[in-house]
């Protein structure tokens, strides 16, 4: 599974981990993480992520 990377301040959600303090298991895929989730960092929206390169 991909990481992606916030456009905004940099955080990199990685699948493997998930957010738990967000409530996302380790292995949810970015593609099925809520429409509402936001970065942990800075609250950025998900289409402010881009795939890592």
């Amino acid at each position: 599974m991909k990481k992606y990377v916030c456009g905004v301040c940099g955080y990199v959600y990685d699948p493997a981990k998930g957010d738990p303090d967000s409530g996302v298991a380790a292995g949810t895929a970015f593609e099925d993480l809520p429409d509402d989730w936001s970065c942990p960092v800075c609250g950025a929206s998900k289409d402010q992520f881009e795939p890592e390169d």
